[in-house]
């Protein structure tokens, strides 16, 4: 049965953010997640069991310990919630995924900030360029933090866009940050602008995140597997995409 198995009964948050970190295109949004994770040293709150994810243990180099693919990390002080994965979850089981997380993100008054990358060539010194989307009250969220709008007409796709498609649905306030990533290989650069120029006016959180530039190129390779995956099965991967003059 699907349920959010909640690990961490003494953690309470009140009217907290929560970043989804689902891979996808430059894997900006699972870098991002992940070093919110390792950086504030979150609790591991609670393991997400919904429909859409993929009936598998996982476990990490150097722990025998076998986890949940997907789950929930808390930070009390900071209130925030991050959406960790270390799989891709189909598009065809995202709406079930959305579902499942539906009823938790009202009954806990959470703001969803979902990590979304657009794929553009760019050259090694080029800042990507990020902007917002909304849902609800979102729109005055994204002017508030001084976040730019889209430039062009375009759609969020994959599981994110399913958890987007939710929102706009039930009518729940809810933020998208878009940012230009690396369409083959994992940005560690774009989930940088993420956290500076979207989370942290966002939230009012400062998060230290110079370490993902310094340390890129052990990012890339620790990532690459899982980028390479995601390139092989599109419908799998969060992205955005322009739509172009003619829809």
């Amino acid at each position: 049965m699907a349920h959010i198995n909640v690990l961490a009964e003494d953690v309470s948050l009140s009217e907290p953010t929560l970043i989804e970190g689902l891979p996808g295109v430059g894997l900006v949004g699972k870098i991002a997640a992940d070093h919110v994770v390792e950086e504030f040293e979150m609790t591991h709150y609670a393991n997400v069991h919904c429909d859409g994810v993929p009936q598998v243990a996982v476990y990490q180099d150097g722990d025998s310990t076998l986890r949940s693919p997907v789950r929930l990390y808390a930070d009390e002080e900071r209130d925030l919630y991050v959406l960790q994965s270390d799989v891709p979850i189909r598009p065809d089981s995202a709406a079930e995924l959305a579902d499942c997380l539906s009823n938790w993100f009202d009954d806990e008054s959470i703001l969803p900030v979902f990590l979304s990358g657009i794929p553009r060539e760019k050259q090694a010194s080029d800042v990507p360029e990020l902007y917002g989307v909304s849902a609800g009250e979102g729109a005055r969220m994204l002017a508030d933090a001084d976040i730019g709008e889209p430039k062009e007409t375009g759609l969020v796709s994959g599981p994110t866009g399913a958890l987007l498609n939710d929102a706009v649905e039930r009518g729940r306030t809810t933020v998208g940050l878009v940012v230009e990533s690396d369409p083959k290989f994992p940005d560690p650069a774009a989930a940088r602008v993420v956290l500076k120029e979207g989370i942290e006016p966002l939230t009012g959180v400062e998060i230290p995140s110079d370490d993902l530039v310094d340390h890129a190129e052990d990012i890339r390779e620790a990532k690459e597997r899982l980028a390479k995956r995601m390139q092989n099965a599109e419908e799998e991967s969060t992205q955005a995409r322009p739509l172009g003059m003619y829809q």
